[in-house]
């Protein structure tokens, strides 16, 4: 641009020169009518190409250096020129109405949905959202993250109504047999127990003392004395003890009428207590004070800790991006693509927030455009607009010359007629 302007420069400076040299060589042949007819035109020619270097000179600095009134135009209405600049931009080229009008007549969803595609797949992208993802990983509040969750587990768990797991318990316990090994191992305990040495000494000596505290009259005295003299406490453990095992023995039998009987009996416990009001709501209560007193925030907020670090270690394998996150992006823009009410919905919202940014931020671009031309001096701002437009002015300056000169040379042709 700056060596076009000083080409034009150049060749109306020449223009300028040709109608001088031209008026001089032709003074000696004004007496003659082309002589005459010639010094009339480069005459004319060398004015108008004069003025209009001074008109075109006065709008940028003082022609010559001279402080001639009303030149310099540009430098001493700076000011006014800015002003005037910004409001031909905010109120005339770059309004709100035309701005918003072009956003709408814009397809977004076709630009936005290529560039997302591409991006995507961008190192930079793949960085700058792990990144993002971890971040946010890093700096969520484990803390209120476990009072939350102790919270919800506990209105879970009170919620949990014991009458639809205690019978789903209780069948499980007759279809796993449970009620047979739990006699199994008492009376296996109980029999162990009877067995002991110990354990027979203790049951005649219990034997013997309630044979002495019994109150009898008469015979049935007498026969009590003759009795307790005829056995101690060895003989009397022992016979219990026989006793004990024995009926242990006839209970362990998975034939014995009396196994039967009893399993029988527990089974049937255990039906009624699935219709036991009483029972329910005594272990709704056991449930309930149980809920209450346990506090797991501490090791929820272990395991969060944990599971926080885990999953930032995982993020920064170099797999994770391709394998979880692209899929993801890939799968959500094409059901957006596909659906073209979702589609129409996001384009909208775009362009709707789009708008009320440049709504809200319009006057920034007078501002921004005030703030750069304030920056410059008035030399480089001359400098800057003669640039841009001396090639347009500087043909003005060719053009005056050349009309000037054929002016004059019609002006001289009437002149010599009449």
């Amino acid at each position: 641009m700056v060596k076009q302007n000083n080409k034009t420069q150049y060749f109306a400076t020449i223009s300028l020169i040709v109608m001088a040299v031209g008026f001089i060589a032709a003074i000696p042949f004004k007496e003659t009518i082309w002589g005459a007819i010639l010094q009339g035109g480069f005459e004319a020619g060398l004015v108008g190409g004069l003025a209009d270097w001074f008109a075109v000179t006065a709008l940028f600095r003082h022609p010559l250096g001279l402080r001639i009134p009303h030149t310099a135009l540009l430098p001493k209405n700076r000011e006014k020129m800015i002003t005037k600049i910004i409001s031909m931009l905010e109120n005339d080229l770059l309004t709100k109405e035309s701005i918003q009008k072009k956003i709408d007549a814009f397809q977004l969803n076709e630009k936005l949905f290529v560039l997302v595609e591409k991006e995507i797949h961008s190192p930079a992208v793949k960085v700058n959202t792990t990144t993002l993802i971890q971040h946010f990983f890093k700096q969520a509040d484990i803390q209120k993250l476990a009072s939350v969750i102790e919270k919800e587990i506990k209105e879970h768990l009170n919620k949990l109504d014991i009458k639809n797991f205690l019978p789903l318990l209780i069948d499980q316990i007759t279809a796993r047999k449970y009620d047979e090994k739990t006699l199994d191992f008492v009376l296996k305990e109980i029999e162990d127990w009877a067995k002991k040495d110990s354990t027979k000494y203790r049951l005649g000596g219990l034997a013997v003392e309630m044979i002495d505290n019994i109150k009898a009259d008469g015979f049935m005295q007498f026969a009590l004395r003759s009795f307790s003299n005829l056995v101690n406490e060895e003989k009397l453990g022992n016979i219990i003890q026989n006793l004990i095992v024995k009926g242990v023995d006839s209970f362990q039998d998975p034939y014995n009428p009396n196994r039967k009987n009893l399993l029988g009996h527990i089974q049937a416990k255990l039906e009624n207590i699935k219709h036991d009001e009483n029972i329910y709501q005594e272990l709704q209560h056991v449930k309930s004070q149980l809920i209450a007193r346990w506090e797991p925030e501490e090791k929820i907020t272990e395991i969060l800790e944990e599971f926080r670090q885990k999953s930032c270690d995982f993020m920064s394998e170099p797999f994770f991006y391709d394998e979880y996150i692209l899929p993801l992006f890939k799968k959500t823009l094409e059901g957006i693509k596909q659906d073209s009410e979702k589609a129409q919905i996001l384009e909208q919202w775009l362009k709707t927030h789009i708008i009320n940014f440049v709504n809200n931020n319009h006057s920034q671009i007078g501002k921004l455009v005030k703030e750069n031309l304030d920056k410059l001096d008035n030399e480089t701002l001359t400098e800057i607009i003669e640039t841009n437009v001396g090639k347009d002015l500087q043909w003005i300056r060719v053009n005056g010359a050349v009309c000037g000169f054929l002016i004059g040379l019609v002006l001289v042709c009437i002149k010599l007629i009449f």
